[in-house]
């Protein structure tokens, strides 16, 4: 394992222990706070390693026809959204720098019997005022963080 990664693993594990310790005497509303603050976090500091280790494993490199880039995914509820975990949008150099985030709208169909989940690159962070989608971007992976 390179260097890079070891740091990149370390401070991970760091982030999820310290994440896991402080929600583990917090009540179930501060806990989901504090669980959203840490995949903020995770994917701020480090989403451009986690994005070179989704290149190495589906052997992707970035070229300006195709590049990628990790972002939250935020998960959007009635007047309020947070960020449930992270993903790696893929698409042009240009259409790619603008997305913030990934929205993961979902709604039920049938009562609760089907569940439908949308995932869509967006250019704001504010996916509760409506969604700005990116068009020419997909979703190209998803990150289960585990908190």
């Amino acid at each position: 394992m390179s260097g890079s990664r070891v740091r990149w693993a370390m401070g991970f594990a760091m982030i999820a222990v310290l994440a896991l310790g402080m929600t583990m005497g917090a009540s179930g509303q501060v806990r989901e706070v504090l669980k959203v603050l840490g995949v903020g976090a995770a994917v701020k500091q480090f989403g451009p390693q986690i994005n070179s280790a989704i290149n190495g494993l589906t052997k992707h490199k970035d070229t300006a026809v195709a590049t990628t880039k990790v972002v939250p995914i935020l998960s959007i509820g009635i007047g309020k959204s947070s960020a449930v975990g992270a993903a790696q949008v893929t698409g042009p150099k240009d259409k790619v720098a603008l997305v913030e985030a990934v929205a993961q709208p979902e709604m039920d169909l049938f009562g609760k019997e089907i569940r439908i989940r949308a995932l869509v690159p967006v250019s704001s962070k504010d996916v509760t005022a409506g969604l700005k989608r990116v068009e020419g971007v997909g979703v190209s992976g998803i990150v289960d963080l585990k908190l």
